[in-house]
């Protein structure tokens, strides 16, 4: 009995002794954890070792020489070791030093990804995208998988609305206010219009030139497209959408700048919605005048073809715009990077007739 009472004894005493060596041993790694030299000394060694000179290095800090050398001292203090041999006109590292800097490289490299990668982050909050309907159906929607792919934490909401066209407003300026935003939450809007909006962040995405598209039956047809002219054949299609005809074009200008004549550019049927244009096109009603930008995936699918080289100029563009107060955040810089990225290939692709 007395034995197994000592060897009872002796096990708790044997694993109350293991809880402290235990608390000791986490205690020791916190206080190691938290003695470490300045950056900016393990910076100007990075720094001096790899120029193997402290007026480079002091270059490339943009400090003085004698900056650098005074941080190198201070870590040689710190770490009680000489890091490099002062030669009379040299700089050498000594073997504690070259044995020093691949870990401080890589220490300071996996800093300064984490730095970026906190830039990077999208936040939780919603980022209210408002944009004309026509370009969030036919632009940005089909090109969006590449950015949920990339960012998928993006908390997107689209809003199409014709309120981010500037002749929609008296007043040519962006509208923020149209939902209720948490203070977490950001909005920008996809604007078409004339591209002055006072006190925003302004990006100027593309132009909005115009072209005649039908669907590729019209071109077997029993009056195929072969001339300008040969639109007197075929059903015109109207897009009422905007209702300013000042920043719509018109079938009257595409005839006019044709040169063609006899025909009525009123005939055929006008639609108030540019989806309906777009969908009757692909269908083979007729013939659209539609925005290059927003139908180059359909003609590049060929869904729609443009049969002719004739392009109506538009003097509006479209444009992201982003409240100043807002421009930092994470979520907007994501969106704002993705988004011009791919208005800068839509630009140089410019899918023609």
């Amino acid at each position: 009995m007395f034995l197994l009472r000592s060897q009872r004894y002796d096990n708790r005493d044997a694993a109350s002794q293991q809880t402290i060596n235990s608390h000791l041993t986490l205690k020791k790694i916190s206080s190691m954890s938290y003695r470490l030299p300045p950056l900016n000394a393990l910076r100007a060694f990075d720094a001096a070792a790899r120029h193997l000179s402290f007026k480079k290095a002091a270059n490339e800090l943009s400090v003085t020489p004698t900056a650098v050398s005074h941080q190198i001292k201070l870590l040689e203090e710190f770490l009680d070791l000489p890091l490099f041999r002062r030669l009379p006109r040299a700089l050498e590292l000594t073997p504690q030093g070259l044995a020093m800097l691949p870990k401080v490289r890589e220490g300071l490299e996996c800093f300064a990804a984490a730095v970026e990668s906190a830039h990077d982050q999208v936040t939780s909050g919603r980022l209210v995208i408002v944009a004309p309907p026509s370009f969030a159906a036919r632009w940005l929607v089909p090109r969006l998988r590449g950015l949920t792919l990339a960012q998928p934490d993006l908390n997107l909401h689209i809003i199409r609305s014709r309120i981010a066209i500037d002749a929609e407003q008296s007043v040519a300026a962006p509208v923020f206010d149209n939902v209720d935003l948490r203070e977490e939450d950001s909005q920008v809007v996809i604007r078409y219009g004339s591209g002055s909006y006072p006190g925003f962040q302004v990006d100027r995405m593309f132009g909005s030139d115009y072209i005649a598209v039908c669907s590729p039956k019209l071109l077997q047809s029993a009056t195929p497209l072969r001339e300008p002219s040969d639109v007197q054949f075929q059903v015109l299609l109207h897009d009422d959408s905007i209702a300013d005809e000042r920043v719509r074009p018109t079938w009257h200008e595409w005839l006019r700048l044709t040169g063609v004549t006899g025909v009525d550019s009123n005939a055929g049927p006008h639609f108030s919605d540019s989806g309906l244009v777009f969908v009757a096109a692909v269908d083979g009603l007729g013939m659209a005048l539609a925005s290059r930008p927003l139908v180059a995936v359909a003609l590049a699918e060929g869904r729609l073809v443009a049969p002719f080289d004739i392009v109506v100029e538009q003097h509006y563009a479209y444009y992201l715009v982003t409240p100043e107060a807002i421009a930092g955040r994470p979520a907007v810089k994501a969106f704002r990077r993705w988004l011009l990225e791919e208005a800068r290939t839509e630009e140089s692709i410019r899918v023609g007739p």
